[in-house]
Parts: C-alpha cells; sequence; structure tokens
C-alpha cells in the first residue's frame, strides 16, 4: 500500500493495528477514480473488526508471502472472512486480486506461483477477471515496486466492471435554507 501510494518501502516491520487507509486517484479505462485502500489487522485478535472496514468494500487484495506457506494457507480463511463481514451475497463474481509478495526473495520461496495460480483458478467463475477463470494472481515485490501498480489497478478495473452503475452519479441534495429566509443581503459587491 505504501509503495502503490507512496513509492516508499521500509524493512521495518509494523504490524497494523485495526485498520490504516490511503487514498490515490487514477485514471482506469480513461475515467478518474478515487481509491480508497484499506489495510487491514491481520492478528486474529482483530478480526472482529472486519465488518467495519470491509461493508461497503468495491474490491479486495488478499496477499501472501511466497516465503511463508502460512500466510498462504490463510488465504481461504481470509477470502471467507472477508465474504461473510462484508455481507456480499454473489461470492463467485465480487472482485477479488491475490498477490503473492516477495518476489524479490526468490531464493526463499516456499509457495509456488503453479500452486497459487490453481488456488485461484479453483475459486469459482469469476466472471469480472480478464480471463473469467477465477480470480487474478499477481506476484509482487513492495521493495523493488514490481508489479505493485498492476495490482491495484486491475482491483480497481474489476470493481468499475462489476459496478452496477450507481456509484458513477453524484447526489446532490436540494439545499435547505436555516433560518426562515429573512436573511438581510449585504449591499456590497464583494464576496
Amino acid at each position: 500500500m505504501n509503495q502503490y501510494v507512496s513509492a516508499r518501502f521500509t524493512s521495518q516491520y509494523k504490524a497494523t493495528i485495526g485498520a490504516d487507509f490511503l487514498t490515490k486517484e487514477i485514471l482506469v479505462n480513461d475515467k478518474l477514480v478515487t481509491l480508497q485502500i484499506w489495510d487491514t489487522a491481520g492478528q486474529e485478535r482483530f478480526q472482529s473488526l472486519g465488518v467495519a472496514f470491509y461493508r461497503g468494500a468495491d474490491a479486495c487484495i488478499l496477499a501472501y508471502d511466497i516465503t511463508n506457506p502460512r500466510s498462504f494457507a490463510a488465504l481461504d480463511s481470509w477470502r471467507n472472512e472477508f465474504l461473510l463481514q462484508a455481507g456480499n451475497k454473489d461470492e463467485d463474481n465480487f472482485p477479488f486480486v491475490v498477490i503473492g509478495n516477495k518476489v524479490d526473495k526468490e531464493a526463499e520461496r516456499r509457495v509456488l506461483k503453479s500452486k497459487a495460480t490453481a488456488w485461484c483458478k479453483s475459486k469459482g467463475g469469476n466472471k469480472s477477471s480478464a480471463s473469467g477463470d477465477g480470480i487474478p494472481h499477481l506476484e509482487v515485490s513492495a521493495k523493488e515496486a514490481k508489479n505493485v501498480e498492476a495490482a491495484f489497478v486491475e482491483a480497481a478495473r474489476l470493481a468499475l466492471e462489476t459496478d452496477d452503475g450507481g456509484g458513477g452519479d453524484i447526489f446532490i441534495p436540494e439545499t435547505i435554507q436555516l433560518g426562515g429566509g429573512n436573511e438581510k443581503k449585504a449591499d456590497a459587491g464583494c464576496c
């Protein structure tokens, strides 16, 4: 998230407590989109906070560490938890993107790309994925900024494709005047 939004990487690990978010404006299919990117805590003790952050999400990026098989094994749990907390009824078509991070540590790889790709393909007929063949999967390096932008752009693209069209127009409510309309207008011609 920090690499994508701020082009910054730190090797010092700092666990997310609760959630953190950043925003970024991008062009997707000639449409200006503001991404509000939430990083939620991975620790079990914070899982109950998920509903506050997941509800209303337009896409979800699930990340695992290619050097840590436990992080990959947790993808099912995280996906199911997201769908449960978000209250999404159409789980086969909700836009997910899976990223395998730390490809800069290829020598330490413990999760085969083929295994991750197979897992993504097994997750239903996500008709919103480019291939229509499960969840899109990208391998990235936050450290080297490899494929990071592509992962977020893919999530945004999928979210726009599955949008029901209701989010495109801005609703401006009627103006309400408080004070009964008895205000005197100043005779001065400025501001």
